[in-house]
């Protein structure tokens, strides 16, 4: 079993030094994990991390979808010689939409999740009774390789409520958690009262100075041994902001320092991935402030990728951090033999990645039409949740009453960007947090709002925002009412008719004698999303910073590949190209 005192961890009665990486199974296809995972140990870690997104698994009440792929993935790193780190949750973070949490439960419950709020802990008690199974049969004690579980995650940094921190604990050994609990907060006085519980490991989270964050934690817990639960080597980016990067060598001097300070650390990220489909999430700046551009908003939605500037970039491949860190764990190993053991005895090499496929261009050469659901009609505007849809569009239709003169039109409560028609012409594009010049609209006219949700907040007070038009439309001061809604889900897209033509989505045909690992771009595209062969990879965006997005070889086949593009601005781009590398910014 493993043990710990302040000295450190041991692990039936020997020292361990916890060689963490975080890698999530959701970033990454199922069939690159092996790779992955390898390349992990190959850089001198013995052990992965991985939260549990909640609102992938139960994207509805009651409606599970992917259970199979924690345990295989769990599966996977035993036979690649790693022990595992789970953080269940409830609430993730990890820049992740609304983080984690299922957007049907915190419409539902608002401000009353991550609480001890009887509504909210008894759909947290049923998703644990689904998930955890699956992580309690491969503990250590049932000769599994996971090492420990965390209860909730940063919770100093959002409450104080300890009984709520102490009914998950308790459901979690209720529920056959033996390995031990821990909690992760920043190296803050206020954050670590909030968010650990008596009784149970706390560990803290940093990206520099771990002498200063380890003497805080010790000031908490003289009794607990130091351990990083998120070295943050890197960082994400935001749409329409700069792209992250961080000097190798600096992130490599502090991981020395967290070892020499007798630290276990787990590299967050090890390696990032992807946001594929619409699973991004967003921050939102606190205070809000008023601006005129996108890169101004004080909402800032994530980019596609996750590369996050780690050891392992958004493909796999190693990076100059990679090498220093596999140095600095050489190193450590070879000073320390006693404490930086394995869960076996393998040195793996790097494994081989796929190659990059060449650069070239694929024109889009058919289209055919949003195909929205059924209209349906109500006396307000309804909120993505209200209508069962966690991300995607909806076209809200009012008619304006006459005779009256031309009056501005005001959209309350935007989340996150619309296309406004007036009499069926484009008139103007709106964005949450960005003013606008206003716009009139005359008596008798039909307007039509195209909206589209991006990621939800998944840090900060407003972790559980709803989506679409979530206070009213006004003509002047006066709301109106009668509003027809169509909605789509771009998650689960229907069939779209390519022989009907006209606006909305263009498709092209990529065709592959050899399959491999591609990087691709929407050469004059606007905003939008790309499928390839069926699969969502993602937003794009001409803010940037993020240029191409990456489709694994695992999506691509010998032959004919379809690549179908849902461009949402005001001209539809002709092509798609591949190009030889990425281009983040």
């Amino acid at each position: 079993m493993l043990t710990y005192d302040s000295t450190g961890f041991q692990l039936d009665g020997r020292s361990l030094r916890i060689l963490s990486g975080a890698m999530h199974y959701f970033r990454t296809r199922p069939e690159q994990w092996p790779q992955r995972l390898a390349a992990l140990r190959a850089m001198g870690l013995n052990t992965v991390e991985t939260y549990i997104p909640w609102n992938l698994h139960e994207p509805g009440p009651g409606l599970f979808e992917r259970l199979d792929e924690l345990p295989a993935f769990l599966d996977e790193a035993a036979r690649q010689g790693l022990w595992a780190i789970v953080r269940p949750g409830p609430y993730a973070c990890g820049e992740w939409d609304n983080g984690g949490l299922p957007s049907w439960l915190t419409a539902q419950v608002g401000r009353r999740a991550r609480t001890s709020d009887p509504a909210y802990l008894a759909a947290v008690d049923s998703w644990f009774d689904v998930v955890l199974p699956g992580v309690v049969e491969r503990q250590l004690d049932r000769g599994g390789n996971v090492l420990m579980v965390q209860v909730e995650n940063e919770y100093g940094s959002h409450g104080s409520d300890a009984a709520y921190l102490r009914h998950l604990a308790d459901g979690l050994l209720r529920r056959g958690v033996t390995v031990p609990l821990f909690t992760s907060d920043g190296p803050e006085d206020h954050m670590l009262t909030g968010g650990t519980v008596p009784g149970l490991l706390a560990t803290v989270n940093f990206g520099t100075e771990p002498e200063a964050a380890f003497e805080t934690l010790r000031r908490h817990r003289p009794e607990d041994p130091p351990f990083c639960m998120e070295f943050w080597n890197g960082w994400f980016d935001h749409w329409g902001k700069p792209h992250h990067t961080r000097d190798a060598e600096d992130a490599a001097d502090t991981l020395r320092r967290i070892l020499a300070a007798g630290g276990s650390v787990n590299l967050y990220m090890a390696h990032g991935g992807t946001n594929f489909g619409t699973t991004a999430g967003a921050n939102h700046a606190d205070p809000p402030f008023n601006s005129t551009e996108w890169t101004d908003s004080p909402f800032q939605p994530v980019t596609t990728s996750y590369d996050y500037d780690a050891p392992l970039d958004e493909r796999g491949a190693p990076t100059a951090k990679f090498e220093l860190f596999r140095a600095v764990l050489a190193e450590f190993a070879a000073e320390h033999p006693e404490e930086a053991r394995y869960l076996d005895d393998r040195t793996p090499e790097f494994p081989a990645l796929p190659a990059v496929l060449a650069s070239r261009t694929v024109e889009l050469t058919d289209s055919a039409p949003i195909p929205f659901g059924a209209p349906a009609a109500f006396p307000v505007p309804p909120t993505f949740e209200e209508l069962g849809l966690a991300h995607g569009l909806v076209r809200y239709t009012f008619a304006v009453p006459a005779p009256r003169p031309g009056l501005p039109l005001a959209v309350e409560g935007l989340r996150d960007r619309a296309t406004l028609w007036v009499d069926g012409k484009r008139t103007a594009e709106l964005a949450r947090g960005v003013g606008h010049e206003p716009v009139e609209v005359p008596g008798g006219a039909l307007v039509e709002l195209l909206v589209e949700s991006l990621g939800r907040v998944n840090y900060g007070p407003q972790v559980g925002e709803t989506k679409g038009i979530t206070v009213g439309v006004r003509h002047e001061r006066q709301y109106l009412h009668g509003c027809r809604v169509e909605a789509l889900d771009l998650d689960r897209l229907p069939p779209l008719d390519f022989s009907a033509g006209g606006p909305g989505f263009t498709r092209g045909v990529l065709t592959l004698a050899e399959t491999g690992d591609a990087y691709l771009a929407v050469p004059g595209g606007h905003h939008g999303y790309l499928w390839v062969n069926g699969f969502l990879l993602g937003r794009y965006d001409a803010r940037g910073p993020q240029v191409t997005l990456y489709c694994p070889q695992p999506l691509l086949v010998p032959g004919e590949n379809e690549l179908v593009l849902l461009e949402l601005g005001d001209a539809a781009p002709h092509s798609v190209e591949l190009r030889a590398a990425p281009e983040l910014g």
